[in-house]
């Protein structure tokens, strides 16, 4: 798969063989070993052409047929949003972030509601002590 996809590519990008070998610090003859003998390369290798063609290395090695991360799609989608951007990235850090917001997915608004506000008297109650 990885042999299709990276000529399928390279092709869509308009490089010649010669064009990505040097982007990526390689050999012609690298690339068409990609391309024709079923060559894979290292992981560095690997992650720079993910970069280059703006896919996921999963895409690259055939294991799914989504071109971008799905966290790729989403930062992309809130770019505009500095600060909706700034949570998402830490969302993507923070297990305890993402473990609420597992929990918390399936429940009604109501029940929702009532979350935030224990978490808005648990702000309130932090606060007053440190002041």
């Amino acid at each position: 798969m990885f042999k299709k996809r990276i000529r399928q590519l390279r092709k869509e990008f308009k490089l010649t063989q010669q064009e990505l070998a040097d982007k990526i610090g390689v050999n012609r003859a690298t690339i068409a070993g990609y391309e024709t003998k079923g060559m894979e390369p290292g992981y560095d290798t690997l992650s720079e052409l993910a970069r280059i063609f703006n896919v996921s290395t999963d895409y690259l090695l055939g294991l799914t047929d989504q071109r971008q991360n799905p966290n790729d799609k989403i930062k992309s989608a809130i770019s505009d949003d500095p600060e909706l951007l700034e949570f998402w990235n830490e969302l993507s850090q923070r297990e305890d972030l993402q473990l609420l917001f597992k929990q918390t997915r399936d429940l009604p608004k109501e029940a929702i509601q009532d979350v935030i506000n224990i978490i808005r008297r648990i702000e309130r109650d932090a606060h007053k002590r440190h002041n």
